[in-house]
């Protein structure tokens, strides 16, 4: 999220995340929000999460405290010792590329000092490729973190996402697939998403 009334908006249907984009390079830089912007959010005491690259710790501790973040989602290539020094300050959510020949092996090294996992499409970039991939490797994943899947997911997508049966199968991570333009949403497709997947109202 990048704009303070769509901020207000997407508050008001009462999502559990709300993300904020701090890696320059993406379009969805939420570089001009202030916290009096994201107020919205944290009246509904619903979780801010910062997303960061290959970013410096001093960078997200400052810019965590700044926005009183609480998850900070790492996208880049963090190993497991820098997660254990960001989650001394909030909680971490680790990013992984996955596609058919993935290892989730990889991740086992993380699990001491994560407390969720992202899987996401790989691509050459870090994430926001807008594109599947195939959700039936997530049977391969055999860890005890809770997990995002993450990656080009549409309104198209409930009843293959309502048919995922992993145990630590714990969110959904939506962006493109519900825009208008980078970083500003659209809420009654967001609204309808939700009430099709089944998730009640607080």
């Amino acid at each position: 999220m990048k704009y303070e009334e769509n901020i207000k908006a997407l508050s008001s249907i009462e999502p559990n995340f709300i993300g904020f984009i701090f890696y320059k390079k993406s379009k969805r830089y939420a570089k001009n929000l202030t916290i009096e912007k994201m107020e919205n959010a944290q009246q509904k005491k619903i979780i801010r999460v910062g997303v960061f690259v290959n970013e410096s710790l001093e960078t997200i501790i400052s810019i965590g405290k700044q926005y009183e973040l609480e998850l900070i989602q790492l996208h880049g290539d963090e190993l497991p010792n820098y997660c254990n020094q960001v989650q001394k300050h909030f909680k971490v959510s680790k990013a992984f590329g996955v596609d058919e020949y993935f290892n989730f092996d990889k991740t086992q090294p993380y699990e001491p000092y994560c407390d969720y996992f992202l899987f996401d499409t790989k691509t050459n970039n870090y994430g926001g490729s807008g594109k599947k991939f195939d959700w039936s490797v997530l049977n391969n994943y055999a860890g005890q973190i809770p997990f995002f899947v993450a990656g080009g997911i549409t309104p198209q997508d409930v009843v293959h996402l309502k048919a995922i049966q992993h145990p630590q199968f714990f969110g959904v991570d939506i962006n493109s697939g519900f825009e208008i333009e980078p970083g500003l949403k659209n809420i009654e497709k967001i609204k309808t998403f939700k009430q099709q997947l089944g998730i009640i109202q607080k």
